[in-house]
């Protein structure tokens, strides 16, 4: 038994990044009294005041406000002969630590899917003939329309102050928007943030050849925001501290600015940092959990009684919890039974960088995200049935930073000493790059399982996360090489590098990519490939609730966040609304 037992509270959270404050709030404004239980360290902005995050060392090469490998290390392989080895230094991928989580590094670029993204499944069945798509492929819809998530949609997006231009509002194409964007109920809450000098070109260049550019979605707010909770949000002043940094402005929208200002003046709310959960207790039936385990700070074992438990951390947190909890069946590549572990899937970038002796782009004068992007290029945009492929990307040029130690620099630069500062005098601020962010789809041997070799300082096995690229998202990645090369072509360097992945690329862990992962616990109408249903809820342990990119079921060209918050408020509305009235499983199985 642990050695200590906590007073039994209404709803424990484990994880008080995104998903956990939101859910905390939610609940609490329900009158719930909520536990939320944070691995990491507590993280306030009295900390992180100005100027004391302006520190590209610190916090861009050190990750000071990330998690490290040796508190949460997962295991990778290529395949499923292949031996996986532990993570020793965050390369492709950076999970956030502590309080806030990923929410506080984040570049704060918040743009939704399409309503085709969502439907992907269904798209597919519609478009694509037989044996066009790989047969490992294992995509899935999200199981709910759009007209049932663009209200939450709606709802996250005010509590962030999105900043940017309507592309539909109510059905109606709006100038200067994306016409590709699902109808929005409302329109965006601010004004977009201000063009820098590589939006203004690269915009011009994408119209020219016939593509509908329009500013990054932003959550670092453009204007002053007091948002649905009571939190007010201030206009961010440009400083170039952005992704990898707390914002030092209190201008870009995290769990800190948005949600635990409110949340924790809340006298039904609580939380513990330094407090990692390891484990889900359940009932003698397996039907329900009593609570969750976990180690303070001092190393003491702990029991936390709940009548709800959320597991809301990080996704590849979230799914390890579910298999050492064994809330659903692990997933079997070989048999394809199972639900927890399936449809992993990450995503693939690059893009090209341009250079311009005669042009100064002041790249000091930026927020995250500053830019500008199109999406012409994504499902059911671009003729995949032809090409070979389903998926598609965002193409954007954002000026996201202008820190000296990651500025672009041309590739014949020495990477040290005397001629890396030469180069860093002649061409920094002389530079732009265009850049894809694209889709990943989901395969039978893409998942997540528990590592048969290596285990954690409490003896638990480590995660192990088997993943590869595809045939189909290299085509892809080929495909968007030559539509970047007709942008760099009309906006004309003096010269330039391209990077994409070759056709026989791998994996590769050590170079960063984002920290976009989604899969492996996910949502769906059958439980018997879907691990929770519609409202994130557990097909088998119905008290669990797991809100996160985990639940995705292969990776869109948007970024995650808009969804996952989406997911988040739409579960705790159903929680508030439906299960406190009558526990039981929100969606007959």
């Amino acid at each position: 038994m642990p050695k200590v037992t906590k007073q039994e509270v209404d709803v424990v959270v484990c994880g008080l990044g995104w998903a956990g404050s939101l859910m905390s709030i939610e609940l609490a404004q329900a009158g719930l009294r909520v536990r939320a239980l944070e691995k990491g360290p507590d993280r306030d902005y009295d900390e992180f005041a100005y100027p004391k995050p302006a520190d590209e060392y610190a916090y861009a090469v050190r990750n000071k406000v990330m998690t490290t490998p040796a508190e949460s290390a997962v295991t990778v392989r290529y395949g499923l002969q292949d031996t996986a080895v532990p993570t020793r230094k965050w390369g492709a991928f950076v999970p956030g630590g502590g309080v806030g989580g990923s929410g506080m590094h984040w570049t704060g670029v918040l743009i939704r899917p399409t309503p085709t993204d969502l439907k992907l499944k269904t798209y597919a069945d519609q478009a694509y003939k037989p044996g066009i798509l790989q047969e490992d492929m294992r995509i899935m819809d999200f199981p709910f329309s759009w007209q049932e998530i663009e209200p939450y949609y709606d709802k996250f997006e005010r509590i962030c102050g999105l900043s940017g231009n309507t592309g539909n509002l109510r059905g109606e194409i709006q100038p200067g928007g994306d016409p590709f964007e699902g109808p929005r109920s409302q329109p965006y809450p601010l004004p977009a943030l201000e063009d820098t000098l590589n939006n203004v070109m690269f915009s011009a260049a994408a119209k020219m050849l016939g593509y509908h550019p329009f500013p990054n979605p932003s959550a670092a707010a453009s204007r002053a925001w007091t948002n649905p909770y009571g939190n007010t949000i201030t206009p961010c002043n440009y400083c170039g501290y952005c992704s990898k940094y707390p914002c030092l402005n209190y201008s870009k929208a995290s769990p800190q600015t948005a949600v635990m200002d409110a949340l924790k003046r809340m006298e039904n709310f609580s939380y513990e940092v330094n407090a990692e959960v390891t484990r889900v207790v359940l009932h003698d039936d397996k039907k329900s959990a009593k609570g969750v385990i976990y180690y303070d700070v001092d190393g003491n074992e702990c029991f936390q009684p709940a009548k709800i438990v959320i597991l809301s951390s990080f996704q590849y947190y979230n799914v390890r919890l579910m298999l050492l909890s064994g809330i659903g069946k692990p997933y079997n590549p070989i048999t394809e039974e199972g639900v927890v572990g399936r449809n992993y899937a990450f995503l693939s970038n690059g893009g090209a960088t341009l250079f311009f002796k005669d042009k100064n782009f002041n790249p000091f004068v930026a927020a995250g995200p500053t830019g500008q992007m199109f999406n012409d290029i994504s499902p059911g945009n671009v003729d995949g049935p032809s090409l070979g492929f389903i998926g598609g990307a965002k193409i954007h040029s954002s000026q996201a930073t202008g820190t000296p130690i990651s500025a672009a620099l041309p590739k014949d630069t020495p990477k040290w000493g005397a001629g890396w500062k030469e180069g860093l005098e002649t061409w920094y601020g002389h530079s732009m790059k265009v850049s894809i962010t694209t889709t990943c789809m989901a395969y039978r041997d893409s998942y997540l399982d528990l590592d048969p070799t290596y285990t954690d300082k409490y003896g638990q096995p480590l995660l192990r996360m088997t993943f590869n690229w595809k045939r189909n998202e290299l085509l892809l990645q080929q495909y968007l090489k030559g539509i970047v090369g007709d942008l760099v072509k009309e906006l004309n360097p003096d010269n330039f590098s391209m990077s994409f992945l070759p056709m026989d690329a791998n994996f590769d862990l050590t170079k960063y990519v984002s920290t976009h992962n989604v899969g492996g616990a996910v949502m769906g109408d059958n439980p018997n490939t879907s691990a929770l249903n519609r409202y994130l809820q557990s097909w088998d342990v119905h008290n669990v609730f797991v809100p996160g990119g985990n639940a995705f079921p292969q990776n869109f060209q948007a970024n995650p966040t808009d969804t996952i918050g989406a997911i988040t408020l739409m579960a705790a509305q159903a929680i508030k609304d439906h299960y406190l009235k009558n526990p039981g499983p929100l969606v007959e199985a």
